[in-house]
């Protein structure tokens, strides 16, 4: 009686773990390298196909999303961003470790190719806080490019390292942010 049981176990058990390495060679994790920055969620390799996570790499490029639950599709959107940093009428972008700067954002917008609900300006500091420069709502009229300034700002930049200016924007208005262009000031 013991025997059977042994080799039921043993029968059972056998089973489980071939099944366990069927199931990873038939699916292999991809490492999903974008910009030197590896990807959490990684891809998986199934019959000779890469499958990656659209969200996460569509953020990694600083792209928009667009889910559509009828039709199960999902539509990935790259605009052109392009920042540039004025302090009075003189672009700039490295500061003084310890000073304030009045400065404001004025971002390019081209080839976008979806509506959006709304933009958002923010700073983050070389800790990662994030201070919001400017946000709001946006109607665009299937408009495919559009100019973005923002109002003057008075910042801090209190330690050395790399602050952050970050364009985000919004397909609809309970999306969540999506980052679509960065400028670095550096601090010294």
């Amino acid at each position: 009686m013991k025997f059977r049981r042994l080799l039921i176990l043993l029968l059972v058990m056998s089973l489980w773990g071939g099944t366990m390495m069927f199931a990873d060679s038939a699916a292999q994790k991809v490492r999903v390298i974008v910009n030197g920055e590896d990807l959490s969620d990684a891809g998986l390799l199934s019959d000779g196909k890469t499958y990656l996570a659209v969200r996460q790499l569509a953020n990694s490029l600083q792209s928009l999303v667009v889910w559509d639950e009828t039709s199960k599709k999902v539509t990935v959107y790259k605009p052109n961003v392009h920042m540039f940093l004025f302090q009075d009428n003189t672009i700039f972008g490295n500061v003084n470790k310890g000073n304030r700067y009045t400065f404001k954002v004025f971002a390019q917008i081209d080839n976008l190719k979806t509506d959006v609900a709304a933009v958002k300006v923010s700073i983050f500091d070389p800790s990662g806080s994030e201070k919001v420069i400017q946000s709001q709502n946006v109607s665009l009229n299937n408009k495919d490019n559009f100019w973005y300034r923002t109002d003057d700002i008075k910042y801090n930049f209190d330690s050395s390292g790399k602050y952050a200016v970050r364009f985000f924007m919004k397909v609809n208005a309970t999306d969540e942010w999506n980052l679509v262009s960065e400028k670095i000031i550096t601090a010294q």
